[in-house]
């Protein structure tokens, strides 16, 4: 399901927002390398994401670094992800296998970078998608400064969140989607029975406008399920590679802050012509 518009208009033009939108694709397009491929995180350089990816183990063992071993090192003939004080770090030194340092920045730094990068085309599709949709209008509600600290803190919740659930993954955590799940879960309370045009697909393509607390109570829901399923396996790869639960903690915290940064609500939201459900 895809969000296409509401029906609440904002009073002011989504500055912050807008500007997000522009800074995450200008680093997909310019710092990530993209290929035209369609695949999630086959797409764009591996060695960006490694580098300003947020690595739960980074984050959980200050002063480690993550390194690549070389592909014509490895018995899979693929580049492979290891991180110091690890098991598989430990064997491979033993065996003398060359690692490649990539310098990484602190690891606290990279919950900030690992925001603004994206996995392929249709993962930063999807979310500019929902942030444009969400976010102009909870921007609208707060003002520009306290979106952008309700955004960024919304993102490091989300992070945190994650890593809580998996301290020891060596995945990197890439994408938007955990602060605009927080401006998903501001929304939720700000504007439950605005309406949201959105495409669906099931075999065919259907347009529905519904209401938002059912459009994005569903897809908490979605997120939730496979989370269920992601404690069993905690690294992110071992989920498809979505980081469940970083989704379900900025959603978490746009709930539970929205009612501290939000300063006004949108006066045609409470004219009669939205109905009650």
């Amino acid at each position: 399901m895809i969000p296409l518009r509401d029906n609440i208009p904002t009073d002011r033009f989504a500055v912050v927002t807008l500007a997000i939108i522009a800074i995450n694709v200008f680093v997909f397009l310019f710092l990530q390398g993209p290929s035209f491929s369609l695949s999630v995180g086959d797409n764009v350089d591996q060695t960006t994401v490694i580098e300003y990816g947020a690595i739960p183990y980074r984050i959980t063992h200050p002063g480690k670094e993550c390194d690549l071993v070389p592909a014509e090192a490895t018995t899979s003939g693929t580049e492979t992800l290891i991180c110091q004080g690890t098991p598989e770090f430990r064997e491979a030194q033993r065996l003398g296998v060359p690692v490649e340092d990539l310098n990484q920045p602190p690891a606290f730094l990279t919950i900030f970078s690992s925001m603004f990068m994206h996995g392929g085309w249709l993962h930063i599709a999807g979310n500019m998608i929902f942030l444009w949709v969400f976010g102009n209008n909870v921007e609208d509600s707060m003002g520009r400064f306290r979106f952008a600290l309700f955004y960024l803190l919304g993102g490091i919740a989300a992070a945190l969140a994650q890593v809580a659930i998996s301290p020891d993954a060596t995945t990197p955590l890439v994408g938007a989607s955990g602060a605009i799940a927080a401006v998903l879960g501001g929304y939720a309370l700000l504007y439950p029975r605005a309406r949201v045009l959105t495409l669906f697909f099931f075999f065919l393509i259907f347009f529905f406008e519904i209401p938002a607390l059912v459009l994005l109570g569903l897809w908490i829901f979605l997120q939730f399920l496979p989370a269920v399923g992601q404690l069993a396996s905690p690294d992110v790869g071992g989920g498809g590679g979505v980081a469940y639960w970083a989704h379900i903690g900025g959603f978490l915290f746009g709930l539970a802050a929205i009612k501290l940064f939000a300063k006004r609500r949108s006066s045609e939201y409470d004219r009669p012509k939205y109905p009650v459900y």
